[in-house]
């Protein structure tokens, strides 16, 4: 009997991913039963140190690091991430074997004040720990307060209400996955602020030599999803950005065509470049790498690709 071991950060949020990678395992391949499938929760750096910036500890790899280096060792079979937390370009003995069917992509505001965007045209103070967010919150009001905040997302609910903060921004598929719609104040449209690339995607890595993971992978990959995916990680690849560039990016497959829109902002964050370009969804790699180029061509020196 084929025995799995699944490991993932030990937040509340990692948790309720494994859950629904185990639960679509079993339900998709007749060999896998819950006695056959075990869950290893990994300290990361970026658990361990949430007083620190990430670009000051290297990046948002580390919430990966620790649990990509486990999977390297075989310790465990197979490592469950957010996929917004991935580098782009992942350790050559490892690679993503399925994209979960993607969860709802937008950002909300946790607030019980702020109900519209009209609430945020008032003088008020967010949590976050996005840059990305903070300069496309000032985009909306110039006088928004935008005060640090990383931790987890029930962390991240009880600062706001002992910082006496307006609101925090956060991902929805996050905090809907914890079903804590009732604390939603707001959704924004994507024409309001535009998600991180792989928003509401859970990605799931193996070592890219284990053909049996593979195939029970291959089951529980959601096509339409890994396309979009895939198309957005193109983009950020060619922008060669860092935890610190702001940038937002989402592909949606239309009329069978794929449609990718981004947004990047200057180094400053005075300034801020929008592209978008459908195509066949068969050239979601090359739209990727050609709205990447586009915006580099539209900020100029105002980017430096790092």
């Amino acid at each position: 009997m084929t025995k799995i071991t699944i490991g993932a950060r030990g937040s509340k949020l990692s948790i309720a991913y494994v859950e629904k990678v185990k639960e679509l395992l079993i339900q998709r391949n007749k060999d896998l039963n819950k006695e056959n499938i075990h869950f290893k929760a990994i300290k990361t750096s970026g658990d361990i140190n949430q007083n620190i910036k990430l670009s000051e500890m290297g990046g948002k790899k580390l919430f990966c690091k620790e649990i990509e280096e486990k999977l390297l060792k075989k310790e465990i079979d197979i490592a469950v991430h957010s996929l917004k937390d991935m580098e782009t370009e992942e350790d050559d003995k490892l690679t993503i074997g399925a994209f979960i069917k993607r969860n709802d992509f937008r950002d909300v505001i946790i607030s019980s004040k702020i109900k519209s965007l009209e609430d945020l045209q008032k003088k008020i103070i967010i949590g976050s720990s996005s840059r990305r967010r903070a300069l496309q919150l000032k985009k909306i009001n110039k006088n928004i307060s935008i005060i640090s905040m990383r931790g987890n997302i029930d962390t991240r609910i009880k600062k706001l209400e002992q910082d006496k903060l307006d609101g925090i921004i956060l991902a929805a598929a996050g905090v809907k996955s914890l079903k804590l719609d009732n604390k939603i104040g707001f959704s924004f449209k994507i024409q309001e602020v535009l998600p991180a690339a792989g928003q509401g995607i859970i990605a799931v890595q193996y070592n890219k030599n284990d053909n049996i993971i593979k195939s029970f992978l291959k089951n529980i990959n959601d096509q339409e999803t890994e396309i979009c995916a895939r198309s957005e990680r193109a983009m950020l690849e060619t922008i060669g950005g860092d935890c610190e560039t702001a940038v937002g990016g989402l592909a949606v497959v239309e009329n069978n065509n794929l449609k990718l829109t981004a947004q990047l902002f200057s180094d400053s964050g005075l300034k801020s470049y929008e592209y978008e370009m459908t195509g066949k969804i068969s050239d979601a790699l090359k739209i990727g790498r050609s709205v990447g180029e586009k915006l580099l061509k539209l900020a100029g020196s105002e980017f430096k690709k790092k």
